[in-house]
């Protein structure tokens, strides 16, 4: 079985690396839709439309014009997610997104973070380096 590290995790913007991310996470999901009919004496279903979501974690740099700046609320890019690391071999998500909202927090005591939410558009492929 193999384990990966979360901190060998990658997250670019079409082929830019998104500066300073902290942590990512993917949730993909699918329709059910109840086929049951009267007769049947339990409820069935089949699979209908896939979609998914996506969150973005990273230490707020505003240099990072190509990644996290180009991550703006209501702009939709092609996002790749790459758990494992982008080296050959690696599995990576990827997909169109569009970016639903862009939070940015500024503690006292800590380093300022931004971190993004996107929402599928399309099919989402799997794929390796």
């Amino acid at each position: 079985m193999a384990t990966h590290t979360g901190s060998s995790g990658v997250v670019k913007v079409g082929t830019n690396t998104v500066a300073e991310v902290r942590s990512f996470t993917l949730d993909t999901t699918a329709e059910l839709l109840e086929d049951t009919t009267l007769t049947d004496t339990s409820k069935s279903f089949q699979v209908g439309k896939k979609g998914a979501t996506a969150s973005v974690e990273c230490f707020w740099d505003e240099t990072d014009t190509n990644g996290q700046i180009a991550i703006a609320e209501g702009s939709s890019v092609a996002l790749n997610l790459y758990p494992e690391g982008a080296t050959s071999g690696d599995y990576y998500y990827s997909g169109t997104y569009l970016i639903t909202a862009n939070s940015v927090s500024v503690p006292t005591d800590g380093i300022i973070e931004a971190t993004f939410s996107a929402t599928l558009t399309g099919a989402l492929t799997r794929g390796t380096v």
